[in-house]
């Protein structure tokens, strides 16, 4: 009579079988646990996210918000090249300025390089991030030795920064110059 033989492969098909039984039910568990509840009720996204972004305060405004309060600019930007530049792009969401219809406290003002700084965001030729057609495109410091100023001067000193060619057509008209062709 011959002994019977038993595999030993067996013992190993039955530790992987709980090995992997134990990683299903770790795994269920944890994701019952990390997963929010309203994970998936709508998509494969948390449904709750619609209610958080509802309730987050509105912290931009337009710029009829920005220019009932400062008529002086108002005229000046509306008339001005940058009239469909958004106030905020330069000085910062409303929020911070003004809440429940008074004001909070006053926005930061750009001074020296910061200015330069913010004009080049859009104007920087060097970027070539914008269409050439639809804004004036420089690259610094040659526009400033084009038009014959210290090369350390910042855009608001020649340029308001609420209608840019103000004060050129203006100083243009005091000393009889003729728009200069491009």
């Amino acid at each position: 009579m011959q002994p019977e033989y038993k595999s030993k492969y067996n013992t190993h098909v039955i530790r992987i079988v709980l090995v992997l039984a134990v990683v299903a039910v770790v795994g269920v568990t944890v994701r019952s646990m990390v997963i929010p509840e309203s994970f998936g009720k709508y998509g494969h996204y948390r449904a709750d996210a619609i209610k958080d972004e509802v309730n987050r305060p509105i912290r931009n405004g337009t710029n009829a918000a920005c220019l009932s309060c400062h008529p002086y600019i108002r005229e000046m930007h509306l008339e001005g090249i940058h009239r469909t530049v958004s106030c905020e792009f330069c000085h910062g969401p409303v929020a911070d300025h003004v809440k429940d219809g008074k004001v909070v406290a006053k926005l930061p003002k750009k001074q020296g390089e910061e200015i330069k700084t913010l004009c080049l965001r859009c104007h920087n030729k060097i970027i070539r991030a914008r269409p050439k057609e639809a804004i004036k495109m420089i690259s610094m410091p040659e526009h400033l030795e084009q038009k014959h100023v210290r090369t350390d001067h910042n855009c608001n000193q020649c340029h308001n920064v609420h209608s840019p060619m103000m004060w050129v057509l203006e100083a243009r008209a005091i000393v009889g110059v003729e728009e200069e062709s491009k």
